[in-house]
Order: C-alpha cells, then sequence, then structure tokens
C-alpha cells in the first residue's frame, strides 16, 4: 500500500462502549483521485480491450467500461490502508476490526467509512517478576513402576482363547446385523457398521457399537444377543448420526490377552532383560512427573497473578464470538443422541450462562498472558505455527496441507497462535518463578 494514500487519510477516534472504539475516516477528493489513477494503470495491465495492445488502452474508456470493478478494488485498498493507519496508532490496543455499513464511493470525491474496532481491556498487572514457586517432583516408586509393568504384560499380550464368559478388553469373534435400512448409495464403511459375518470386536473403548461393552460382558460362544446402540449427533457417518439402532449378534468365539513373562516382555520391548525395562520405564516417568509438576507450577503462578487482577471489561464482540464456540464445544461433549440434542435445547438458556462463564474465564486468562507477552517482548518465531500444526496434523491423522487449509477456514489459525503464545508466556513465567 502507497505510504502517500495512508499519509492522506485523516482518522477520528469515538468510543462506543467500554472495549469498543468507531474509528471514522475521511479520504480527500485529491487522494482518491491519485489512487484511482494508480488502479487503472494496473487494470491496463490486467485487462484485454479490443483493438488495443496490453496498457494501451485509453484511461477514459477503462473506467467506463470496468467502472464497478474499478470502484471495488479502489474501496478495497483504501480501507486496507485504513487498517494500516490505525494500527500505527499506539493508543489503540487492536484485538479485531472489521468495516461498518456499506460505504459508496464516487471517482474524484472525498470519501468517508467508519470501522469498529474491539480494544483489548486496560487493566493493571501486579508484580509477577516476584512470585516464587518451589517445585518438588514426586519420586517414581517401585510400587508405580510394578503397576505400569503389570499394564504392558496386559497390553503387549498375546490373545488365545477364552473358555469361559467375555470380559471387559476380551476381543470376540461375531457376526451381526441391524434393523436400519440400508441405503442404495451406501459407502463400504456404513455396510460394515451395519452388517457384518465373522468380523472381530473389541470390548474396550473406542467402541465399534456403540454400548457393545456393557452389552456383551459376560457373552457366551454360541449364544445370541440384542442390544441398542446410540449414535452420536456428530459421528463420522452422518446416516446414522444420532440415531438409535438395534443390533442382533451372534458369539462365535472369545479370546483374551494372556500375560506376558518377564523374557516375553523384554523381548517385545527390545531390551536385553526385565530390568532394563524397568530402567527405561523410571525415566519416561520421572519425564511424566516432571510435565506434570511444570503444569502445576504454571497453574500456581496463573493463579496469584489472576487474583490480584480486578474484574475488567471484555470486548463485547469478542466474548459474544467465544460464548458461541463454548456452546458448540459443550454441545460436542454433550450431544450423542437425537434425545441429548432436544434435551440441550430445552436446557439453552442455563447452557448459554455456562457458556458465558467459560468465555469470560478464558478471554479474561488470554487477555492477561496478552499484555505480559508484550511487556516481556514474547512473540511468535519463525516456524513455530509451522512446528504445531505438522504435529497435531500427525495426531489427528490429516495431510499438513489440508489440516491448514481446515484451520484457516474455520478461522482456527488465529487461536492456534494464540494458543501458542500463550504457552510460551506461561514457560516464561514458571521460569521465573523457579528462580
Amino acid at each position: 500500500m502507497a505510504k502517500n494514500l495512508v499519509d492522506s487519510i485523516q482518522m477520528e477516534i469515538r468510543s462506543k462502549q467500554p472495549c469498543r472504539k468507531e474509528l471514522d475516516f475521511v479520504v480527500p477528493a485529491e487522494a482518491v483521485t491519485n489512487e484511482t489513477q494508480k488502479v487503472l494503470r494496473e487494470f491496463s495491465y490486467s485487462v484485454a480491450v479490443p483493438g488495443f495492445r496490453q496498457g494501451k488502452a485509453p484511461i477514459a474508456m477503462l473506467k467506463a467500461k470496468y467502472a464497478n470493478d474499478i470502484r471495488q478494488e479502489l474501496v478495497r485498498k483504501i480501507i486496507y490502508a485504513g487498517f494500516e493507519l490505525a494500527g500505527k496508532d499506539e493508543s489503540l490496543d487492536i484485538v479485531s476490526c472489521g468495516l461498518e455499513g456499506e460505504p459508496k464511493l464516487e471517482f474524484d470525491q472525498e470519501f468517508k467509512f467508519t470501522l469498529g474496532a474491539d480494544i483489548a481491556p486496560e487493566f493493571e498487572l501486579a508484580d509477577y517478576k516476584a512470585i516464587k514457586v518451589d517445585e518438588v517432583l514426586d519420586a517414581v516408586t517401585d510400587e508405580a513402576i510394578d503397576e505400569r509393568v503389570k499394564f504392558y504384560r496386559a497390553m503387549y499380550g498375546n490373545y488365545a482363547d477364552a473358555a469361559d464368559a467375555a470380559r471387559k478388553d476380551d476381543m470376540l469373534k461375531v457376526s451381526y446385523k441391524s434393523d436400519f435400512a440400508l441405503p442404495e448409495n451406501a459407502s463400504p464403511n456404513l455396510k460394515r457398521q451395519l452388517e457384518a459375518e465373522s468380523t472381530f470386536l473389541w470390548l474396550s473403548d473406542p467402541e465399534t457399537l456403540p454400548g457393545c461393552t456393557a452389552a456383551l460382558t459376560g457373552a457366551e460362544v454360541g449364544k445370541e444377543y440384542t442390544f441398542k446402540s446410540e449414535y452420536p449427533a456428530d459421528y463420522r457417518e452422518a446416516t446414522i448420526a444420532g440415531k438409535t439402532i438395534e443390533y442382533t449378534l451372534k458369539v462365535e468365539g472369545i479370546q483374551r490377552r494372556a500375560e506376558l513373562s518377564d523374557e516375553e516382555l523384554a523381548e517385545k520391548a527390545r531390551v536385553g532383560s526385565i530390568a532394563e525395562f524397568r530402567d527405561m520405564l523410571r525415566k519416561a516417568m520421572e519425564q511424566e512427573n516432571s510435565a506434570k509438576q511444570h503444569s502445576a507450577t504454571v497453574e500456581k503462578v496463573y493463579t496469584q497473578i489472576d487474583g490480584a487482577i480486578p474484574e475488567f471489561e471484555l470486548p463485547p464482540s469478542i466474548l459474544a464470538s467465544e460464548v458461541q464456540k463454548e456452546l458448540q464445544k459443550m454441545a460436542r461433549e454433550t450431544v450423542k443422541s437425537e434425545a441429548d440434542a432436544d434435551k440441550f435445547k430445552a436446557e439453552m438458556e442455563e447452557n448459554k450462562k455456562k457458556a458465558e462463564v467459560a468465555a469470560k474465564k478464558s478471554l479474561r486468562r488470554m487477555f492477561i498472558l496478552r499484555k505480559i507477552a508484550k511487556l516481556e517482548n514474547i512473540t511468535l518465531e519463525e516456524g513455530e505455527v509451522d512446528s504445531q500444526l505438522s504435529e497435531m496434523s500427525r495426531y489427528y491423522g490429516y495431510k499438513e496441507n489440508e489440516f491448514r487449509a481446515m484451520l484457516e477456514k474455520n478461522g482456527g489459525m488465529d487461536d492456534l497462535q494464540l494458543d501458542i503464545l500463550c504457552n510460551k508466556v506461561l514457560n516464561r513465567l514458571a521460569e521465573m518463578a523457579g528462580k
């Protein structure tokens, strides 16, 4: 954006309500004319006009032929210049900003427009650098290692036929069908979900058929069972999402893990002995304890900082947006069936109150940490967002470019960047508190 345009714009700040300001801009007619000429020159090289070489069509002809397109581009550039000017004002700590109304631009005339800006709340921080917290790591006991070894003995154990009734975590060989009518265009995954022959079903989370663990614990080989599965509203197969489906299932076999011996477990873990495996576990558990203690220290420090700051106003539009996010989160966590959805809607007013409490707490934390980030000159470094995106995409099973596109589409990139920044601030605070 040309500097001359930014410098020529006049800006006036009006207070609308706490944490909200209106920024009124006036662009002189001369500046509009100058910028129009620049846009017209750009257009002359980007459009084809019969009878003229690229960039040689008369300006007056372009202005008449592409008037609407030129106005749109001109408005875009001028408003962008307004954003740039607002960002230069050190008295404004703008969190978000957007155009209000639909200003109409006329060539060679003065142009006015207004931006609505959410401003970071003002509050005083106590001396957070004086906070001290002692870190005391929990010792890793032999008993704790014994429990972890027992877990791995079972987890890595081989399956063998079981003669008694099915237990939780067993693997059952089953055939089943459902009372749900398959649509003609049903995918292979949906077909397998509703009907299968001689397949394996684990009585553990995540359940292949919702409710199968409770329904089939105690089941016996050769017997038939009927039970109902309630699919969550956000289930991956939209056709059966939120539906209650009845299954008829026959148990053809039951298998159970047999615990490994010391030698077998060491071999499975690719170490020389069980003693070496226990030593490896001890080191891993000590790292876990260190991470837990770090998290506890972070929360202790933040709690002290938060407790010393009185309540402060929050930007209204940002608060409204955060309340909606909290409501959506509550719905994802609680709505697993049509009955749950009806209950959630019936209790909407109470849910909104809970969402507002959570939203205010979350935004308060963000603004406190954001202010400390500025005071401590903590910023996001090149590659930090990319690194986090790479880890998250692997965790959720997406290609990195697809995961990035998904976040950009739903507005999640800003949240991700804020999360990374806030975590950096918390780590700095924990480091200062431990010195």
